[in-house]
């Protein structure tokens, strides 16, 4: 079974920690956030995957190689932005699309079951079955309404005021290879404004998706993703946690400081005495110095915190930056790479 994987974006919203890392490889709990994906696609059979790549794409390759737990990986570049459709369309050109196949946007963390949906899929007999989960608040989503026998009546775009459905779509399509045929070669396309709409109640079916999902485009669903999974919310084979359900990495050294609850501290950090990570994450190679305070914040790769600093919730801090003893970073604060706080 195959799976094609929407991974070129450039992660703006989760600026400055995707500055000089892809949003698929950024850290989560320890590890590239697409292991995490590539796991749950092999649970269901997935054995070949490929990445549709387009910003730091050198980088996803060389995280993530060409085999990942049994997984063949194999790269589509994408030399200009083609949206949701073109890559579709360019890995058919490139003649490497199975008859049948997942389809996926590569910012997402969820559990549904995977092969229900290729079961309704079949049953159908679909060109296309989109995941749809159902969500609280449907003002920041366009919603997907089904008539009775499952098929899509129509993609409507995100809008205040009551919905017909609180269903929406949850970024996991499994596809007939001649609904890439309907795309131009060559060109951007949307998947959600160019494709779907032209099969609505025409092939175009969705399948109700039970189960964890969660966006971490943004620093707050990282962080809430980080939890869920440290709080085992979501199955993975994470390590086992602490008593506070924190992670720390190997290599690092934390005597004297508070971990916790629910921390990421990366391999070969430094945490001094009497500090406090409480619901943070800190990525390899950070060091904080002694009395600081970390709270629901994002520390990147080699960032120093010296003496006595603190760092609010919100708070993202770049790769490399410095935070000066007895500095506070606000809540919300974005610190770019290399930025000295003083």
């Amino acid at each position: 079974m195959q799976a094609l994987v929407l991974a070129g974006g450039e992660g703006t919203r989760l600026r400055p920690l995707t500055a000089d890392v892809p949003k698929p490889v950024l850290p989560l709990a320890g590890r590239p956030f697409l292991g995490f994906m590539l796991d749950w696609l092999g649970r269901h059979g997935v054995d070949d995957v490929l990445l549709s790549c387009g910003f730091l794409s050198d980088a996803v390759e060389e995280a993530l190689g060409d085999d990942w737990r049994g997984i063949r990986l194999r790269y589509v570049r994408e030399r200009e932005p083609l949206g949701t459709g073109g890559p579709l369309r360019l890995a058919y050109d490139e003649g490497l699309l199975d008859e049948r196949l997942y389809m996926l946007n590569g910012d997402v963390l969820c559990d549904f079951d995977l092969t229900a949906q290729r079961e309704r899929h079949a049953e159908t007999g679909a060109l296309a079955t989109i995941a749809l989960t159902a969500v609280e608040d449907t003002s920041s989503y366009g919603v997907v309404p089904t008539a009775p026998d499952g098929q899509v009546e129509a993609f409507l775009e995100k809008r205040p005021g009551p919905a017909p459905t609180n269903r929406v779509n949850a970024g996991c399509y499994l596809l007939e290879r001649e609904v890439a045929e309907r795309i131009p070669s060559g060109a951007a396309a949307s998947m959600e404004h160019d494709v779907f709409p032209s099969l609505c109640m025409n092939g175009l079916y969705g399948f109700h998706a039970e189960g964890y999902w969660m966006d971490i485009g943004t620093p707050e669903r990282y962080l809430e993703a980080t939890w869920d999974l440290l709080g085992g919310r979501i199955a993975s084979d994470l390590p086992e946690r602490d008593g506070g359900g924190s992670l720390v990495g190997e290599g690092s050294v934390v005597e004297g400081a508070r971990i916790g609850p629910k921390a990421v501290v990366g391999e070969r950090c430094v945490v001094g005495a009497g500090t406090v990570v409480d619901h943070a994450v800190l990525h390899d190679g950070v060091t904080v110095g002694e009395r600081c305070a970390l709270e629901r914040c994002i520390v990147a790769r080699d960032v120093r915190i010296e003496d006595g600093a603190r760092v609010e919730a919100g708070a993202v801090i770049g790769a490399g930056a410095v935070v000066a003893a007895g500095a506070t970073v606000g809540a919300g604060a974005r610190v770019e790479p290399g930025e000295r706080v003083g």
